[in-house]
């Protein structure tokens, strides 16, 4: 039973990572998509989401089964129920990623307000803390996590220099600027978001490792 056990929680790692997979790539779609201001290319990632949300149901299903019919104890139980708010993580992701190729669909025809610059940074920020939080995960590396979570301070600072340079050097000085700037500050909000759901992982890994609660105490890393 125990080796049964093992089977079907590898085959629940493989789930995660595939998910996280799709998630990855609907990041990136979506920041290809703003840089050519591409319709077609957002569209696409407005339609991958399904993909995500099927298996975010997949996972919770064989969570709850092996929750049930193995009734895990200790490190076993933890993987479970960390797989299950990691996947709805994911999902959450998943869904800034549709956000962000929305507001790639209100800005196409227009020409863009400004060069973009640290909008794709975040974005490979955004990128680089997912697929980190997903390693630190299969692998169980600790150390990996704490890196993850210490580079969520990078990802505000990010948003934040966006936001005042939207701001401050259009928004206030040009108000015909409002609505092609208004979509890039909630891109850079979305990417920002999607690097808390990238910490969220993180800390859930280390909790699954550790049994150690770091979710606002990062003193405790």
């Amino acid at each position: 039973m125990e080796r049964h056990l093992d089977e079907k929680l590898q085959e629940l790692k493989a789930d995660i990572l595939r998910m996280g997979s799709l998630v990855e790539h609907a990041i990136g779609a979506s920041m290809e998509a703003l840089k050519q201001l591409d319709r077609d290319a957002a569209e696409k990632v407005i339609c991958s989401d399904k993909a995500v949300d099927e298996l975010e149901l997949s996972i919770d299903e064989k969570s709850l089964d092996l929750l049930a019919l193995y009734q895990p104890m200790a490190v076993d139980l933890r993987f479970i129920t960390m797989a299950m708010k990691i996947s709805t993580d994911l999902e959450r992701m998943a869904d800034l990623a549709v956000d962000i190729a929305q507001r790639v669909l209100e800005l196409a025809g227009k020409p863009l307000l400004k060069p973009l610059v640290d909008i794709p940074q975040l974005a490979v920020l955004a990128q680089h803390m997912t697929k980190d939080a997903l390693d630190s995960f299969v692998k169980a590396d600790v150390f990996l996590a704490k890196k993850v979570i210490l580079c969520d301070k990078d990802a505000d600072s990010l948003r934040n220099k966006v936001q005042a340079e939207l701001i401050n050097d259009y928004i206030a000085k040009d108000k015909s600027a409002v609505s092609r700037a208004i979509p890039l500050l909630l891109i850079a909000r979305h990417l920002e978001r999607i690097c808390d759901h990238a910490t969220n992982i993180a800390e859930d890994v280390i909790y699954m490792i550790e049994a150690k609660v770091v979710k606002h105490h990062q003193e405790r890393l």
